[in-house]
């Protein structure tokens, strides 16, 4: 059987550059909200019930209304302009599913982690797990309701993050607070890389 070589044909436009985002962070922090808020196709869930398994495994305290949890990812996709098109990759946020996040995070540029301030050690993971690959992340502080408010200096020192790293407001149900959440991030990445190709 011939196999026809698969050349695009001349004159026809160039195929979109795409961008790999994770959307990390502890149980419950709005990863799936995000995702979902600003992705322009119906986004691709793994969610599943939450069951007798999890308990003593999951930490669900302040998290009592909770029913569902992301066993694998969540998808969703952003096309910037007809030369670049965002992927976006919700990762699961307990520990035990850390295996997925190798996965994930090939080929990624940056990472976006929610910060849940309820449950603020809940993000710790994502950082370390980001911080020890050398990927380019920011924190988005989701802002849930009767949450209490820090300053943004308050949340950076206790991430014992790098002054560099950026750290913002954010509503993961909003689609213009998460887009601004996604513009910072690849701001921020591409500084990063810049900073990096310098040094070499």
């Amino acid at each position: 059987m011939d196999y026809a070589h698969s050349e695009r044909p001349a004159g026809a436009p160039p195929l979109p550059t795409a961008i790999k985002v994770l959307v990390a962070g502890g149980l419950g922090a709005g990863k799936t909200t995000l995702v979902g808020a600003v992705s322009e196709i119906k986004p691709l869930r793994t969610e599943e019930l939450l069951t007798e398994t999890g308990i003593g495994v999951d930490d669900l305290s302040g998290l009592e209304g909770k029913s569902t949890t992301t066993v694998a990812m969540d998808f969703g996709r952003i096309t910037i302009s007809d030369d670049l098109v965002l992927y976006l990759f919700g990762t699961p946020g307990q520990d035990r599913f850390t295996f997925v996040w190798d996965e994930l995070a090939i080929g990624a540029v940056g990472a976006v982690v929610l910060a849940d301030t309820r449950r603020l050690a809940e993000c710790f993971p994502s950082i370390d797990y980001f911080e020890e690959r050398g990927t380019p992340f920011v924190v988005a502080v989701n802002c849930f309701e009767g949450a209490r408010r820090y300053r943004l200096d308050e949340v950076q020192a206790a991430l014992d993050l790098d002054p560099d790293v950026p750290v913002l407001l954010c509503d993961a149900r909003q689609r213009e607070s998460s887009r601004d959440v996604l513009v910072t991030l690849l701001e921020y990445a591409m500084k990063t890389r810049e900073t990096r190709r310098r040094a070499d």
